[in-house]
């Protein structure tokens, strides 16, 4: 009785939560034991067990059921007092999901008499804004049944192991160094990255710089000595001076998860072509510095799926039709109930090139939704332009796929014949 009394003690005293208890067995006709009395006071009182989903909420108290997946033994450390401490962490799942819950101190004495397999009941609190991890604050066992949710990319894996692996990958994409200061005042360069292989995405932090910077985006990879972040949502990996990265010539398809199948909580990669393009709108963020954001739909030809593009990814050119690739892009709850996937740092978005060719084109500045096309009345184009709307144009560059990158662009002055000649094409086009 007092594991769930735990849950409400701001809100009754103790002699209120047993009066209330007994209350219940004997209302329920002795029909409920002590335990199942108690949780139905619990939850009258609006403190009901959560699904491991539900941990993402904000809340300062939680409490679940979950089938214990991984553990580690316990380890001792020594605090900043300089006093012994004692630390093991669970890997506990159900049907919505995985969560690491932490041991301390005497809790993580209990850690040898769990067993894999067997399910648990956790009252715990997030460390801070950490929703990745519980802090257990009591546990016991519990008689029913979990069925876990099968793995998938977005997940926490199903080993709480640090030690160092092997990986061969595909560098999908990788940011520029950025400085960073040790915890002894020195300072540092990283550089972030995204890999896949066969079980799907991951980010790479290099706390060595050189490993990554000379290698192109959708190079195949062989990485030695990465150690996993367990910290991170998703697959994390970091890479120090011990770790190696070598160029293969491996081929490695990276799998993508259906638009339908996405929920509201994980890392995904997916691929659709754009339904809906927004423009970007410029604003400022808390640091001061200005960004953007975009909001787009992708389709898969079956379901859709609410994109949000951050920063850089959202001044890429895209136009209805397009086909993308989304990766490592993380899930949440829109406002409106939907499902949204935002794109951002730690995500990238790539438009599959096609064939690229040279090409000299005349035609008309026109303003798309979310985007520029160039148009002489037949072919029309996708095109980066300062020019105004209704600008006549010559442009020299490159034709990849429905785009124009253009290396020079000139401004036309056309005669009043050859004005009335274009609109009649292009009336005729619209018309046909």
């Amino acid at each position: 009785m007092l594991f769930h009394y735990a849950l409400v003690d701001d809100l009754i005293t103790k002699e209120e939560f047993e009066r209330r208890v007994e209350a219940k067995i004997d209302e329920c006709g002795d029909l409920v034991d002590e335990p199942t009395a108690a949780m139905m006071v619990v939850g009258e009182l609006g403190r009901e067990h959560v699904k491991i989903k539900g941990l993402a909420a904000k809340s300062s108290l939680f409490s679940f059921f979950g089938k214990v997946i991984d553990k580690t033994e316990p380890k001792e450390f020594d605090r900043a007092d300089g006093e012994k401490g004692w630390v093991a962490t669970l890997l506990l799942g159900d049907e919505t999901g995985t969560t690491r819950v932490v041991l301390w101190d005497e809790k993580a004495g209990a850690a040898p008499d769990v067993a894999t397999g067997e399910v648990l009941e956790i009252i715990g609190r997030h460390p801070g804004k950490n929703t990745m991890e519980i802090y257990a604050l009591a546990l016991r066992k519990a008689s029913c049944e979990i069925t876990c949710s099968p793995s998938k990319e977005g997940a926490v894996a199903g080993s709480l192991s640090n030690e160092p692996v092997e990986l061969d990958a595909v560098l999908i994409a990788r940011g520029e160094p950025r400085s960073y200061t040790r915890r002894d005042g020195t300072n540092g360069d990283m550089v972030d990255a995204i890999i896949g292989d066969t079980a799907g995405t991951a980010r790479v932090v290099a706390w060595v710089p050189d490993l990554l910077l000379p290698i192109s985006p959708g190079t195949a990879i062989h990485i030695t000595n990465a150690k996993p972040n367990m910290r991170d949502e998703g697959r994390s990996y970091s890479l120090d001076e011990k770790s190696t990265i070598t160029i293969t010539g491996q081929v490695i398809s990276i799998p993508f998860s259906p638009i339908g199948s996405i929920s509201d909580q994980g890392t995904y990669s997916v691929q659709g072509s754009m339904k809906q393009v927004q423009q970007p709108r410029s604003f400022t963020t808390r640091t001061g510095t200005p960004s953007w954001v975009r909001n787009v739909v992708i389709t898969d030809g079956r379901d859709d799926l609410n994109v949000v593009l951050w920063g850089e990814n959202a001044l890429i050119p895209l136009a209805m039709g397009d086909c993308i690739e989304i990766y490592h892009a993380a899930a949440k709850p829109g406002r409106f109930g939907d499902i949204e996937l935002g794109v951002g740092r730690g995500s990238a978005l790539r438009v599959p090139k096609e064939t690229d060719q040279p090409i000299i084109f005349r035609g008309t500045i026109l303003p798309g939704q979310g985007c520029t096309f160039i148009d002489d009345g037949k072919d029309r184009y996708l095109i980066e332009s300062d020019f105004p709307p209704g600008t006549e144009v010559e442009v020299t560059g490159t034709l990849s796929g429905s785009r124009i990158i253009p290396d020079k662009v000139v401004p036309l002055d056309l005669k009043a014949e050859d004005v009335m000649t274009h609109v009649q094409k292009l009336m005729d086009n619209l018309t046909s």
